[in-house]
């Protein structure tokens, strides 16, 4: 499953508990399937967000020198 459809499906089991109308096991059930995506969602985040380089200058040969993104505060 993809970045999106893992959202999505948390976002739904979100939806279901808000609403309080689950019993216990379902409610159980559903907040463990929504732990493990979001444990999931956060790690594929956190492997993008390291991807993500931030374009400083361009050297005497035209190539881009970049560093590391860091996300401002």
């Amino acid at each position: 499953m993809d970045f999106e459809k893992k959202l999505g499906r948390l976002e739904e089991i979100v939806q279901k508990m808000e609403r309080g109308e689950l019993a216990l096991e379902e409610s159980l059930k559903l907040f463990e399937e929504g732990v493990k995506l979001s444990r999931e969602c956060h790690t594929r985040l956190n492997e993008a967000e390291s991807k993500v380089k931030k374009l400083i200058s361009i050297d005497a040969q035209g190539n881009p020198t970049t560093t590391d993104f860091e996300p401002e505060d």
